[in-house]
């Protein structure tokens, strides 16, 4: 096993929890074979270690030799494999109906064509409610295969039943392809880009979505596939910045999801991923009390019955928690609260969940983290967790996060009156924004006031600055792409208190209040 495979085998021990090794233990030691109990000190051995090293693994236990150790590793990863299959059968609805199938396979090769067909009947029924399409086909496909090898070719009807169901089942995947690939192309855009910043871009992407979805009568559309449809529309909407169409879809999407609780059981990191939408839809509109509701859901997720929390599921679950525990003091102005809750309480459980996520939700962590300590006053963090979005290496990732993470910065410093930064960091910024094609109304005015700061104005010249560029920036808010930026930074309010010389913290929870009375 090479060094990249053994890293593998590592990564592998170390996901498991103390559940799944114990029964790892028992799965192995049930088999009395030598080899395994060689195997078993081999996993001890590598659990044992902070980092995987092969020499010290020889090194400390002598029977190990480095002759073996390749195909000793193999097999270990196999039957740690099996294990997890084994311990988590009855909890893994696909797993479950992939059993009867296999089940029915081995019937049929013994030529025990009813007993067969009863565990494909069972099969069929647990992948109806799970809303696994590919294994209906494959179940379908199995009882052509016993009308075509039996001397009873079937009733007409059960002919006319199964060539029905192809039928219905193909278009149905046919369909849920589209939906997904028209999903996954406007997400990965999304991810490079942001929300569209133009109308040369809404208009491209307007064309590609329409062009390529077929003709839908909603209707006559199966539970899956509107499943599909949905999130496709969720994301399309929230790409647009049309958050009113979003929301809808994704109260439907919701909706959808809950009343089919078997499928939920059987799908829960997509049911997930719709409340996730549904709360983002809420914090764009501020429904600040469908949003706690909403939030409410998420974190009773462990209530439902039959639930799972695996790994995959845990970090999802910790990501939304604390991504929407930041939205919502975004939504009450209440910065300096919600430092104290998340970050003062939670800062290193956020940093070790960042190093197991994606890059693109890591950029989001950063920049919201540090919005959260702008408006809370506390300036230097707020440089300092932009830092984390301007220095990372893939500058092809969330253009629109990293273009607003230095205008953002740059006014830190105003903040920090940090003259000589401002100046150095105006250029470069300059730079970045035409080179990213990004550089629009809202960039040119706040830099261009910030540029003219070189000649020192006094208290009374600079009062009269801040409302002309607040001035300058009110008709953006009107402006169909121009309002985009104002989804990233609520400068209108910092601008008013430092007319009113009063905290951005003050000015937000103003109009908090009065939005959510």
């Amino acid at each position: 096993m090479s060094k990249g495979k053994s890293k593998t085998l590592f990564d592998l021990i170390k996901s498991l929890d103390k559940n799944e090794k114990r029964y790892f233990k028992r799965f192995m030691l049930s088999g009395g074979q030598q080899e395994d109990r060689k195997v078993l000190l081999l996993f001890d051995l590598i659990n044992t270690q902070p980092e995987f090293d092969e020499d010290k693994l020889l090194q400390e236990e002598p029977s190990l030799k480095p002759s073996q150790l390749s195909n000793l590793k193999a097999y270990l990863y196999e039957k740690i494999l099996q294990s997890i299959r084994q311990f988590h059968l009855a909890k893994m609805g696909d797993v479950q109906i992939r059993e009867q199938i296999d089940f029915a396979q081995l019937l049929f090769n013994k030529r025990l064509y009813q007993q067969g067909l009863s565990c494909l009947r069972k099969a069929k029924k647990l992948a109806i409610a799970n809303g696994n399409l590919e294994l209906q086909l494959e179940i379908i496909k199995l009882e052509k295969r016993i009308l075509l090898f039996t001397n009873s070719h079937g009733t007409t009807s059960q002919v006319d039943e199964i060539i029905r169901e192809t039928s219905q089942i193909t278009g149905q995947i046919n369909n849920i392809n589209v939906f997904s690939n028209l999903a996954i192309r406007l997400n990965s855009l999304y991810t490079r880009i942001g929300y569209i910043r133009n109308e040369q871009e809404y208009l491209k992407v307007k064309d590609y979505f329409h062009t390529t979805i077929p003709p839908i009568e909603e209707e006559k559309l199966s539970s899956i596939e509107k499943i599909y449809l949905y999130r496709l529309y969720v994301g399309y909407y929230f790409f647009i910045q049309a958050f009113e169409n979003g929301y809808t879809a994704a109260q439907r999407l919701v909706a959808l999801y809950e009343s089919m609780p078997l499928l939920l059981q059987g799908n829960i990191e997509s049911y997930l991923q719709a409340l996730n939408s549904l709360l983002i839809a809420q914090n764009k509109l501020y429904k600040y009390a469908e949003f706690v509701e909403t939030n409410q859901k998420l974190h009773s997720i462990d209530l439902i019955p039959s639930v799972h929390i695996n790994e995959s599921i845990r970090i999802r679950l910790l990501k939304y928690y604390y991504v929407h525990e930041i939205n919502q003091y975004f939504m009450t102005g209440d910065f300096s609260k919600g430092i104290e809750v998340i970050m003062n309480g939670h800062e290193k459980q956020i940093l070790q969940l960042m190093d197991v996520l994606d890059k693109h939700s890591v950029l989001i962590f950063y920049y919201k983290i540090a919005c959260l300590y702008f408006g809370a006053g506390q300036f230097r963090q707020a440089v300092r967790w932009m830092g984390g979005i301007i220095n990372i290496p893939n500058a092809d990732m969330r253009e629109d996060l990293q273009c607003f993470a230095r205008i953002i910065t740059l006014i830190a410093h105003f903040e920090l009156d940090n003259r000589d930064v401002i100046k150095y960091y105006i250029r470069s910024t300059y730079r970045f924004l035409l080179m990213k094609e990004d550089l629009h109304l809202f960039q040119k005015y706040i830099l261009g006031f910030l540029k003219k700061l070189h000649d020192d104005p006094d208290e009374e010249e600079l009062t009269r600055r801040f409302v002309e560029l607040r001035n300058q920036l009110l008709p953006l808010l009107n402006s169909e792409y121009e309002k985009r930026a104002f989804l990233y930074f609520d400068m209108i309010s910092w601008l008013e208190s430092k007319i009113e010389k009063r905290s951005v913290q003050a000015i937000i929870q103003e109009k908090a209040a009065l939005r959510l009375s």
